[in-house]
């Protein structure tokens, strides 16, 4: 029986030994490090981590650290399945003060009355780093990933050679951007310059110095250089707002972003601008550089005297179409030729200037006969070949069939002034008179003579007569409408004087007509009115406060001359038009 007693309470005794033992082995108290290796100018991060509260927590001293930071305690408390979960940390941040190998010590806590303590750890500090990992901060971050460049198509351009600028915002997978606006946009100085205008922004696959990105257009430009040698392109500047992701959770394990706002900027760019050769540069060059065709052409190649024709003179092709003069027409003296209307239809796009330029001249034959336009050369430069080109436009030949022979002119109409052949007469010198008959000088004196009363009087006859004069100017000056009124008159029939003369003849008369009317705008506004269309006169009429009424009457008098040349006009219409045009004329003078 005693024996049994004995074997129960060893029993117990072992049983209860176990459990303390299995207990007691369940404690665990560590040390973590963030990093065995860092710079002098990094950060360590040091936590003693434990599974059971304890009591009397004893740090190492950290020779050849300085505490940053510490200790801060966190403690996690969960059940899980009716089982209990317990840590509890105690934090350290250092710095290190000197490069070398350094040991941390043992920490050391006292759990349900028993010392726990932690292995010791060796850190070795090299040299300062570069970039510190645990010091990026969400700007350092952007400052990684972000990156604006200006990507030129070529940096040793011609002079007047089109090269393109595009700027492209680079951005990492590792961060986003949510909006920019421009800070300082380029002036382009020494550049001519045109945006491409960017539609809409979209993200495309990218790398960025060996790294995949994600890149958007954010600006283009084509940009002519105008003086040669180095040229500076000022920088794009940004302010861009960016997301930066950080290590930290939401309540729902998402993560934290930081936003920041970061400043980039493209750089400036240097160009270095060739100037165009002066070997083998052709006399007709005047600053064309490109790609071109040119061509001279006539509306018509026959016509009548007093009819008009359309001669252009027409470049097209790709280059700096918007930056060159165009060759002028030579054309004979005895024809009539108006200022040329410009125009284009040029178009710019990431290659450059593509389209064609030409001036119209109108030309208005006063004779009858042949009249040749000579050949005209145009000349530009081959950025692409290096070489200058010339091209030579055919020689045209208008025929004038009916009109009034020119008598200075019978034969084929000259380029340049017309000359004919003077014969010498025997006569030709009778007006030098070779026998002079001379008298002698009498002694006649002046004074109390015939005359000499005579002229006497004649001032004092000639008084009366001025005061009456006088007297009728000064009617005359008060007389302000009615002096405004005969000014006017006296205008227009000035301008309408050549128009009268050839009433009865409809072509040459609406010529005349028209240019009358053109002549008064140009005398009267300072302006060229022959480079307008109807719509611009009447709005530059009604910006000199003239009437409605009369803007549309002259406007009237102008269709009916350009609808004269394509309809039959009696001549009741063309003395109608011709008082109707007086009468215009004369309400715009006293108007103006």
């Amino acid at each position: 029986m005693n024996y049994k007693k004995l074997f129960i309470f060893v029993s117990f005794i072992l049983f209860a030994f176990l459990v303390k033992a299995q207990d007691n082995s369940a404690v665990t108290f560590e040390m973590k490090l963030s990093k065995s290796k860092l710079g002098l100018n990094e950060r360590l991060r040091v936590d003693f981590m434990m599974n059971k509260d304890g009591d009397n927590f004893d740090p190492p001293n950290f020779n050849g650290f300085r505490v940053l930071m510490g200790p801060s305690q966190s403690i996690s408390s969960s059940w899980v399945n009716g089982v209990r979960s317990y840590s509890k940390t105690y934090s350290y941040t250092l710095a290190p003060t000197a490069k070398g190998t350094f040991r941390i010590n043992q920490a050391t806590i006292v759990i349900d009355g028993k010392i726990y303590k932690s292995l010791a750890e060796n850190i070795v500090v090299t040299a300062a780093v570069d970039k510190p990992s645990d010091q990026m901060t969400a700007d350092d971050v952007a400052d990684e990933n972000l990156h604006l460049v200006a990507e030129v198509s070529k940096t040793n351009p011609y002079l007047n050679e089109a090269i393109t600028v595009v700027y492209k915002l680079y951005v990492s997978p590792s961060i986003s951007v949510s909006n920019y606006q421009p800070l300082d946009n380029p002036t382009y100085n020494n550049f001519w310059s045109q945006d491409i205008k960017v539609t809409s922004l979209n993200a495309q696959n990218g790398t960025y110095k060996g790294k995949p990105y994600r890149y958007v257009i954010l600006k283009r430009v084509v940009l002519y250089p105008q003086k040669s040698g180095k040229l500076e392109i000022e920088p794009l500047s940004l302010d861009v707002t960016v997301d930066v992701p950080t290590n930290k959770r939401d309540f729902f394990g998402g993560r934290v972003y930081a936003q920041t706002n970061k400043t980039v900027s493209a750089g400036n760019r240097t160009i270095n601008v060739k100037e165009l050769p002066l070997k083998n540069q052709p006399p007709s060059f005047n600053g064309a550089v490109g790609e071109f065709d040119f061509v001279v052409k006539t509306s018509k190649n026959s016509l009548n005297a007093s009819e008009s024709l359309q001669a252009t003179v027409e470049v097209n092709g790709k280059g700096n179409l918007k930056l060159f003069k165009l060759p002028e027409l030579d054309l004979p003296s005895s024809l009539e030729v108006y200022e040329p209307e410009f125009t284009e239809a040029v178009r710019t796009n990431l290659a450059g200037m593509q389209g064609k330029v030409s001036n119209s001249y109108t030309v208005v034959p006063a004779f009858r006969g042949k009249y040749p336009l000579p050949s005209i050369p145009f000349s530009f430069f081959n950025p692409k070949k290096g070489t200058y080109t010339t091209l030579n436009s055919e020689e045209i030949v208008v025929n004038v069939l009916e009109g009034p022979n020119n008598s200075a002119n019978t034969g084929l109409a000259s380029n340049g002034t017309n000359k004919q052949t003077v014969i010498a007469a025997n006569n030709q010198f009778n007006f030098i008179k070779l026998d002079a008959n001379l008298s002698a000088v009498g002694e006649n004196y002046f004074f109390k003579s015939n005359l000499f009363y005579l002229l006497l009087l004649v001032p004092l006859i000639f008084i009366p007569i001025a005061i009456l004069f006088r007297k009728k100017r000064e009617e005359i000056a008060s007389d302000v409408v009615g002096n405004k009124v005969r000014k006017a008159n006296r205008l227009a029939r000035k301008y309408l004087s050549k128009a009268k003369k050839e009433l009865g003849n409809k072509e040459s008369f609406y010529v005349a007509l028209e240019k009358a009317l053109h002549n008064y705008l140009k005398a009267k506004l300072k302006i060229e009115t022959s480079e307008f269309s109807k719509d611009k006169i009447s709005e530059l009429l009604r910006k000199k406060n003239i009437e409605d009424h009369t803007v549309n009457g002259f406007l009237d008098v102008l269709k009916n001359c350009e609808a004269a040349r394509y309809s039959p006009f009696s001549n009741v219409q063309m003395q109608q038009d011709y008082e109707k045009a007086g009468e215009i004329i004369s309400l715009i003078d006293k108007q103006l």
